[in-house]
């Protein structure tokens, strides 16, 4: 596979419509890149490259992990934490149109629950990227414990950011898609210089929303997930009422520094949003360049 020079870029996105108090499990089931959608430093105002954050030492961040009691909002666990809220909001709520991330973090506690695992209480702000709107959120989540690893479970309260209305945009670009006489199909977004065409935003949107299900399933307290890009992403023929999208993004997990390759087959219509069908983690691309300036 051709070496992929990749610009990680700050960004923080993450939406979606329905209940914003209920609790789910997810199944197997986001630059100028100074817009990234899905990478977070400790918090959106701290830096404009969430490259500039750092790793810490395997003994700090293990040190961090089993903090217990009040946490500090900047360290790694309740940022850690945060960010699964993030991917919980993209994978829930998302559209091409409202694209939710991390902002800050204003408190977090950390308890042990019996056999369950390890909660999470957090107290934090998210911001809607497109409308460029913050608002304040509560959040648990929960770490589940076993030797089979099992995605987080997360309750969250963003009632005022979730009301934010974006249906007749997606509408509109719905039908677009949908009567286009070709199928659409792009690469590399964005390319090695931060950059994606206008017409290819949605393209980029819908594939940050489709990785968040990817990292909110792989999410524990010991990864830090940001989406790096989409690598490619084809409009699928369908007969029914949704559109139909094969996409391979590459992921950046912070604690290991890897780049790893997912494909996924979802769907996407504005009263269903984003559904993800398969995703599959394809080989390790020894060949593949890691972000430049990710630390």
């Amino acid at each position: 596979m051709m070496s992929l020079r990749i610009i990680v870029v700050l960004a923080v996105l993450t939406g979606v419509t329905g209940s914003p108090g209920v609790t789910i499990r997810p199944e197997a089931d986001p630059a100028d890149m100074t817009a990234h959608p899905n990478s977070v430093p400790e918090t959106v105002a701290a830096t404009e490259n969430f490259g500039q954050q750092e790793v810490p030492g395997e003994e700090e961040a293990e040190e961090d992990v089993m903090a217990t009691g009040e946490l500090n909002p900047n360290h790694y666990p309740a940022q850690r934490a945060a960010k699964v809220v993030q991917h919980y909001l993209n994978t829930h709520y998302g559209s091409p149109f409202r694209l939710f991330g991390l902002h800050s973090v204003y408190s977090g506690n950390a308890e042990d629950v019996a056999e369950s695992g390890r909660r999470y209480q957090l107290e934090l702000s998210v911001q809607e990227i497109i409308s460029n709107t913050t608002g304040k959120c509560s959040a648990e989540v929960l770490f589940p414990r076993g030797e089979q690893q099992r995605s987080p479970q997360v309750q969250v309260s963003c009632e005022e950011l979730l009301k934010i209305n974006t249906k007749a945009q997606e509408e509109a670009l719905f039908q677009k898609y949908k009567m286009n006489q070709s199928l659409l199909s792009a690469q590399n977004l964005p390319d090695s210089y931060g950059h994606i065409e206008p017409d290819n935003k949605p393209l980029w949107h819908l594939g940050i929303v489709a990785s968040s299900s990817v990292m909110l399933n792989e999410s524990t307290e010991n990864t830090l997930y940001n989406m790096a890009q989409v690598a490619n992403i084809t409009q699928l023929a369908t007969e029914n009422e949704e559109l139909k999208f094969d996409c391979h993004i590459l992921l950046h997990e912070m604690v290991s520094q890897e780049i790893i390759h997912w494909k996924l087959l979802f769907t996407w219509s504005p009263p269903e949003g984003v559904k993800v069908l398969q995703m599959e983690q394809l080989p390790h691309c020894h060949h593949c360049e890691k972000p430049p300036n990710t630390n």
